[in-house]
């Protein structure tokens, strides 16, 4: 959120912001509070290994986990065209990772290719909240 009206800078489809960021860090998992600004504690304990199938994933300095909570969408998982908002949303989001990223020296991933039952028990999510993607940020590597 970066207005006083509680707008962010990545649009949502018909505006039901229903992505939700988990970031794993070596400590544990937290859910962002866009509101307050501040990582609220879901799970303890190093899950980044847990949010994607490759290696890099278990040693990134952080990883996003994008959730989108379908109940606040007001469609299911088995509809089409809400999956493809899910998914535009989430990429929104990824979008604004990689300009800071970029603007910040960091290095930035997004992957697909993420263990979603596994670490949806682990990240304790509702049946209504479906995994939609994760980013890796961290720093890069030295050549």
């Amino acid at each position: 959120m970066n207005r006083p009206d509680g707008r962010r800078t990545a649009p949502s489809a018909s505006n039901k912001q229903e992505i939700e960021i988990y970031v794993t860090l070596p400590d544990g998992a937290y859910l962002w509070d866009a509101q307050k600004n501040q990582l609220a504690p879901v799970a303890p304990g190093d899950l980044r290994g847990a949010t994607g199938t490759q290696e890099f994933a278990a040693t990134a300095a952080a990883n996003l986990v994008y959730v989108a909570d379908l109940s606040k969408a007001g469609r299911s998982a088995t509809d089409p065209q809400q999956m493809l908002n899910v998914g535009a949303d989430a990429g929104f989001i990824a979008q604004n990772v990689y300009l800071y990223c970029a603007s910040e020296g960091l290095a930035t991933v997004v992957r697909a290719s993420v263990p979603k039952d596994a670490l949806a028990k682990a990240l304790k999510l509702r049946d209504s909240q479906v995994i939609v993607l994760a980013q890796s940020v961290g720093y890069p590597a030295k050549k």
